[in-house]
């Protein structure tokens, strides 16, 4: 008798701080279990000497050992194998967003092209109170870039278009997002009332990207952990967090943090709905169910053109037969026509827009 020594897949440290290297920690987690990763990585800042105010006070910046690397190799090498590992434990419809400075984001970019990621957006993050350039050599540095990638060019990642729209009182969100820096009450301190973390995130960036790109219930993981900002926001949103910190410091300040997070009610974390995220719903399903007849007249919503359903869902109008899209678009010389809101129907002396029809079939489906 032989015996089964297939190795069953580790069970994933759901809503805790793995300590040690972010490469090693990645590795050993299971493939494809982890639906967004938010990564900000070192920067590589190659400071030169310390940084003073006009009244010469020392700046706190960013001169810790984990930001120092040797050489541009150096930092590539280190990327390059990190991205690897994120990528393997993304889902197929996973997406990451890394964030940097000019220092790094050309970088990160031009690997996440080669390992096969595909870019959605670059967002930049244009800080409402940055730090001042106190040489004048100079301008002032107010903006980091955030790359938004999936897995690979087909992924169907998540994105949760009119939650954003909301969020944003009813117009697109841009790709250009103003959020103040990490300061004040919301700024984590160490025993000595120093910061505790000198680049800490502040809570609304990470509140709007998982807003965005993830849902309740989502596997999130951040291998710069730091001081857990994605850890808190992924907490209160009830989504599952991993972090990886190697620092020791930094994971005793994010435990206390987390500790005291409370998650959001279940009400409370519902989004609005994304109209990519409906049912399908064909339109000749319309015409099956006997919501329209065939030979029934449709009027565009601007009254200007006019067309007939067919039996087999498809429209002829003028010259043109085809989809309620394709239709619309012709008789509208456009490049592209979204049927569903463009075409209407007539009842009781009323043109009705079709998409109700749709919605009541979506509502059967729920």
């Amino acid at each position: 008798m032989t015996k089964n020594t297939r190795k069953e897949a580790p069970a994933l440290p759901l809503n805790t701080i793995m300590s040690g290297d972010c490469i090693e920690a990645m590795n050993s987690l299971p493939e494809e279990s982890v639906d967004l990763i938010f990564a900000d990585p070192p920067y590589n800042l190659q400071l030169r000497g310390d940084l003073h105010r006009p009244d010469n006070s020392k700046v706190d910046a960013v001169d810790d050992d984990w930001d120092q690397f040797d050489s541009f190799k150096r930092y590539d090498d280190f990327t390059r194998e990190w991205l690897k590992a994120a990528r393997r434990i993304l889902k197929p419809n996973g997406a990451i967003w890394v964030i940097g400075s000019y220092h790094n984001v050309f970088r990160l970019g031009a690997e996440l092209q080669n390992q096969g990621y595909w870019l959605l957006n670059d967002v930049v993050w244009r800080k409402s109170n940055p730090m001042p350039n106190f040489r004048g050599k100079r301008f002032t540095n107010a903006h980091e870039t955030l790359i938004w990638a999936s897995k690979g060019e087909g992924a169907k990642y998540t994105f949760n278009y009119d939650a954003l729209k909301a969020l944003n009182e009813g117009v697109q969100m841009r790709s250009d997002w103003v959020l103040p820096i990490c300061n004040g009450g919301e700024r984590l301190k160490d025993d000595d009332g120093e910061k505790a973390h000198p680049t800490q995130k502040p809570q609304s960036l990470l509140h709007r990207l998982l807003v965005a790109t993830t849902n309740p219930g989502d596997v999130v993981l951040d291998p710069f952990f730091g001081t857990g900002t994605t850890g808190a926001v992924a907490k209160m949103l009830g989504r599952d967090f991993i972090g990886i910190e190697r620092e020791e410091k930094y994971r005793k300040v994010a435990e206390k943090r987390i500790k005291a997070i409370r998650k959001f009610d279940t009400e409370a974390l519902t989004v609005t709905a994304s109209k990519r995220a409906e049912p399908r719903v064909p339109f000749g399903q319309l015409v099956e169910r006997g919501m329209l007849r065939p030979g029934e007249q449709l009027m565009s919503m601007n009254g200007r053109h006019k067309a007939k359903v067919r039996a087999d869902g498809t429209l002829i109008g003028n010259d043109i037969k085809g989809s309620i899209h394709q239709v619309g678009a012709h008789l509208e010389g456009a490049p592209s026509c979204n049927g569903w809101t463009y075409w209407t129907y007539q009842r009781e002396g009323k043109n009705v827009p079709i998409d109700l029809l749709r919605q009541q079939i979506r509502a059967e489906m729920n």
